[in-house]
């Protein structure tokens, strides 16, 4: 054996399996995600669970969310699932009292989102109101009910999943579009409000993703043609999947992100790039 084999052999060994692999600081983390029981939520969940992070699912679908805890726990990791309608401030603040009376809440991932795709002027009030209601609404119920203790326990991670919708519009979702826009100034100016207070709050901004909510819109009438349309315009040629949002949500609530706050990261394929 020359020394060259040698010395890449050695190399080779002080590099660990991918397996050992982790994000910085996860580990025994409490983590809440709401919209956990399917789509994107679930696999933040569960590669929070991959992590060693403590897992809280809020959904309003009970039965996706057990499930995605049974999924976390097969694989070794800890989670529970709470009956959660985000919409409720009631509902709130009792599964959050119940997440903190097992230690202190570290991270936050408000995930859960609803729409429906709809020229403005075919909308009504009432469709309105429950997009406002589970987009703008949850979001605020959660974080009036969760940084407090962020603030008492001098610090946390917030992760907002927003949209590029909230950045360039997107035809037939007007209202939808507000509301993320809505998340994104909020979540800047209150990361300017609790920055000293050691709370970081960042935003994630999905691109088009395949998920059961895309699927129910694309059945609608002339969402094929919409679907097809967005992934022509991608300029990688094809939706995201739940999967490729995990890394850069675990990312920022990581060791590695101590000093990011305030930010806004599109998750799109290319579709929107921001400079």
């Amino acid at each position: 054996m020359n020394d060259e084999t040698l010395r890449i052999k050695i190399f080779t060994k002080m590099i660990p399996e991918k397996e050992d692999l982790h994000m910085r600081g996860l580990r025994g983390k409490r983590v809440i995600i709401t919209g956990g029981g399917s789509g994107i939520g679930r696999a933040v969940c569960e590669r929070f669970g991959e992590e060693g992070a403590e897992v809280a699912i809020f959904d309003l679908n009970d039965e996706g969310a057990h499930e995605t805890t049974r999924l976390i726990q097969q694989a070794g990791g800890t989670a529970q699932a709470f009956n959660v309608d985000i919409t409720d401030r009631t509902q709130v603040d009792k599964a959050v009292a119940a997440v903190e009376a097992g230690g202190p809440i570290d991270v936050l991932v408000n995930n859960a989102g609803w729409d429906e795709i709809k020229p403005f002027l075919d909308t009504d009030e009432a469709l309105w109101k429950k997009v406002i209601d589970i987009n703008l609404y949850g979001p605020l119920n959660m974080h009036h009910a969760v940084l407090p203790g962020m603030v008492k326990n001098g610090g946390g991670r917030v992760i907002n999943i927003a949209s590029d919708a909230g950045r360039v519009g997107s035809s037939g979702e007007a209202v939808y579009s507000a509301c993320k826009g809505g998340i994104i100034s909020f979540t800047k100016t209150v990361a300017r409000e609790l920055a000293r207070k050691g709370v970081q709050l960042n935003a994630v901004a999905p691109g088009p993703t395949d998920t059961p909510l895309f699927a129910q819109i694309a059945q609608g009438e002339g969402g094929e043609k919409i679907a097809e349309g967005l992934k022509r315009a991608i300029p990688m040629k094809r939706l995201a999947k739940p999967t490729d949002y995990p890394g850069i949500i675990c990312f920022l609530a990581s060791d590695d992100a101590g000093f990011i706050t305030g930010q806004v990261i599109s998750v799109s394929g290319g579709l929107s790039m921001h400079g």
